[in-house]
Parts: C-alpha cells; structure tokens; sequence
C-alpha cells in the first residue's frame, strides 16, 4: 500500500497452504491505434476496483508493473484456482463482458493486432515457495497472507521451503501411515 512504512526487521509471508497467482496483461503493438488499445489499458483498473468492493470474490492482493513502454501487467494473488475461475466465468462482473466484445471482434475480424493480451496461472504448492522482505512494507505474497518475523519459518531460503502447516504436515503423515507395509504383509522380493 503506498504510504506504509517499512518494517525494520526481515520478514515473510505468513501464507498457509497452496498459492495461486495470476499474471495478466497487454502490449501495445502499435502506439497509433490509440482507440484499440486504450479501452484494454483501462479495463483492468475497473476489474480490480470491481473486485475490492467485493473481498468475498478472492483477489488477496494485486502489484501493477510495466515491463516496458508497450507491455504492462498485473500480479495478482488469489485465494484460490476456483475463486478465480469463478469470477472469469461470472456474467455480472466486467470481465465476462470484456472478454465478450474481444471475442465478438475476433469472429467479426476485427482484432488486427495492435494489442496483445495475456495471462499465465500458477497454483504453487506449499513447500514450492518462499519469501523474504527486508526492512519493507507488506509487499507481494506478504500483503495478500499477511507477514510473520523471518524466524518464524526460518532464516534460510530451504528452511522457509521446508516449513509446512500443521494441516499439510498432517496430511502427509496420513498419506504416509497409509502406505506404510505391516511386517509379514511385504510383497515377496524377487
């Protein structure tokens, strides 16, 4: 959040579980076709204020980011695959009806490439990522799980991949108990 003061200490996010992150953006492949790519440019700000009227939808968190003068984009973090989803599939939210008027266009042939859209999803499991935020606000993953003291789940980048929640550790003991063999039942070795 801009204004918010750094933290003096290192820190990570305080994320319990599985992480989905959304990368979605646009380039401008032809500056002159203003009327073609600024409708695109302006939509997302609309999205993102549609979304944090409504926290229940599942956008944790959002950066905006420019990659150059042509492509700019947005990280976001999302409760879940399935909240995210349910808000591209939703017919009373702008991006179903955003993504209406570029299909109506494509099949009319009326897309000619002055703008390029994209988006990539990831559903990062725990134990898959970590963090570390040295002397700076809640940013990224930290601004969207909240943020705990480094210590908490380890001073090294292995040990905080290493840290797992009670519920997952718990899990993977029950998957583990499962498959464990009694003496005697073993499969013949041959």
């Amino acid at each position: 959040m801009p204004g918010t003061n750094a933290t003096a200490i290192r820190t990570t996010a305080a994320v319990e579980g599985d992480v989905t992150v959304l990368l979605i953006g646009m380039r401008i492949n032809h500056f002159w076709a203003v009327h073609h790519w600024l409708p695109v440019f302006l939509a997302m700000p609309r999205m993102l204020r549609e979304l944090a009227k409504d926290p229940k939808r599942g956008l944790l968190n959002h950066v905006l980011l420019t990659a150059s003068p042509r492509t700019y984009y947005v990280v976001q973090y999302w409760e879940s695959k399935e909240k995210l989803y349910e808000y591209a599939h939703s017919p009373d939210m702008f991006h179903h009806r955003a993504w209406a008027v570029i299909n109506r266009k494509e099949r009319k042939g009326q897309v000619r490439g002055h703008v390029g859209l994209w988006h990539e999803a990831y559903v990062v499991p725990e134990g898959s990522y970590e963090s570390i935020y040295a002397d700076m606000p809640p940013f990224g993953l930290a601004a969207a799980h909240g943020q705990v003291p480094l210590e908490r789940r380890g001073k090294r980048a292995r040990d905080r991949f290493a840290y797992r929640t009670r519920k997952t550790a718990g899990a993977a003991e029950a998957r583990t108990e499962k498959h464990v063999v009694a003496p005697g039942n073993a499969p013949d070795e041959g």
